[in-house]
């Protein structure tokens, strides 16, 4: 008998250490093959159960098999019968079978009536302890319908390294929380907003876009109001650097007379963007990087009061008209708030794109992500100081995320720099033109047409 407990108790631990070994070796095709189909059933099997305690059921009338009191028997037991009554019942909103996915699996919800896809955003938390998984996603694809996106880990925790970019403008920066790449596109969001307190990852951010641009055919423009600490080692690939704010007024002064060289190019051509024009007229798209947005609008005695008043007008001229000529903006700043003037506020909603890292106050998170949705702030607030390049992302789709930039570090930001230098057109002759005086007032608003709407992200 022991014999064959051994072996028994051997061939289980064979059988644990090769369990243990394929879903090491090849983690995909275990959660495939075993992980899913188990989980899968587990789901179905206590939805009933979880739906309510999750407050998620209704009450609904059913003809129910019920037991009612009957005679009482000699020996003062109550007999009872069954009855067929209609009485309330709990009814569970009808699952549909789980569906695999690269990180946990989703399933479709039919909601009941009365219900609206953010009762179930709310219970997101509850749904995810309920399962015992990292976090639960909701969306909703269409009327009546909501999909519950389960991640068994979290995916954020290791990434792979950054792909190269091939698509003009458009920049693989990370991964999402779905472990879907996280891209930055120009074309589509035209102007980011990037907040970020000291070492969350918002430097490593600006890292990764610059090593992702170099190589395109496009002219970046540097304002490093740090005294050029941030963006000098990068000056090779850069076709103008502003790190004071004379300079950056003087640069400011530049785009608005470039965009307006560009509205008088596109006006002779009849097109509305520059994207409209016959390639071999089309002029070079430019990327302005702006790292300490805050020293932009700082006023330290009120002889600086008309300059701060000239550079914010000119930098939400750049926002407001920029897309149309080819023109994107990624501002950067450790605070942005309310204080700094209505020309931040105005800032901020011309920039769709959203980004927050970990923010020393609330107010940063709340100016950068509060105006699209309140519930990304819980998220925002709640990133730990131990996972830099965590940030809420809030961008064309609609919806805000959890993601993770690529560590790209300073050395290999700076060796992208020095060796994509040659495509680096001049300054110089990127802002001579010779449209400026046919602009009329009439002409310039014209070109004054709102940038993508892009719908309010849906909580959870």
């Amino acid at each position: 008998m022991s014999d064959h407990l051994l072996l028994a108790l051997a061939l289980l631990a064979a059988a644990a250490a090769g369990l243990g070994a394929w879903r090491h070796w090849h983690r995909r095709s275990f959660w495939l093959c075993l992980g899913y189909p188990l989980t899968a059933l587990a789901v179905r099997a206590t939805w009933r159960k979880v739906a309510l305690g999750c407050a998620l059921t209704k009450k609904r009338q059913r003809f129910w098999f019920t037991t009612v009191p009957g005679l009482v028997a000699s020996t003062g037991l109550v007999r009872v019968r069954r009855r067929l009554q209609r009485v309330a019942v709990d009814t569970k909103p009808r699952m549909r079978w789980p569906v695999p996915t690269r990180h946990g699996w989703r399933v479709t919800v039919h909601l009941l009536e009365g219900q609206i896809p953010d009762d179930y955003a709310a219970v997101a938390d509850r749904l995810a302890h309920s399962w015992g998984v990292h976090a639960v996603r909701v969306s909703s694809p269409r009327p009546g319908r909501v999909d519950l996106a389960a991640t068994i880990q979290d995916p954020l925790v290791r990434i792979d390294q950054a792909p190269a970019s091939i698509e003009l403008l458009k920049v693989t920066v990370g991964r999402l929380e779905t472990g879907a790449p996280w891209v930055i596109d120009f074309r589509t969001v035209p102007h980011w907003l990037n907040a970020g307190a000291t070492q969350s990852g918002k430097s490593n951010l600006a890292n990764a876009l610059i090593v992702g641009l170099a190589p395109q055919p496009v002219a970046l423009v540097g304002f490093d109001l740090k005294g050029g600490v941030e963006f000098t080692p990068y000056a090779p690939r850069l076709s103008a650097l502003a790190t004071t704010r004379a300079e950056c007024a003087g640069l400011l002064d530049d785009l608005v007379g470039l965009m307006t060289d560009r509205m008088g190019l596109c006006r002779a051509a009849g097109a509305r963007n520059i994207w409209q024009l016959p390639e071999n007229r089309r002029p070079v798209p430019v990327v302005v990087l702006v790292d300490e947005l805050a020293e932009l609008y700082l006023m330290a005695d009120k002889s600086e009061k008309d300059e701060i008043a000239r550079t914010s007008t000119a930098l939400l001229r750049v926002a407001q008209l920029g897309r149309a000529f080819g023109i994107y903006l990624f501002c950067c700043g450790q605070r942005i708030g309310s204080d700094l003037g209505p020309g931040v506020t105005a800032l901020r909603a011309q920039c769709s794109g959203r980004i927050c890292h970990r923010v020393n106050d609330p107010e940063t998170a709340t100016m950068t992500l509060g105006d699209l949705d309140p519930a990304a702030l819980v998220s925002a607030r709640a990133i730990a100081a131990e996972t830099p390049g965590v940030a809420i992302v809030a961008s064309q789709d609609g919806q805000w995320y959890r993601a993770r930039s690529f560590y790209v570090s300073e050395h290999t930001a700076e060796g992208a720099a020095h060796t994509y230098a040659h495509l680096a057109p001049s300054w110089a002759d990127i802002t001579v033109g010779g449209y400026a005086a046919d602009m009329t007032d009439a002409d310039l608003a014209e070109f004054l047409t709102p940038d993508p709407v892009v719908p309010e992200p849906r909580k959870g």
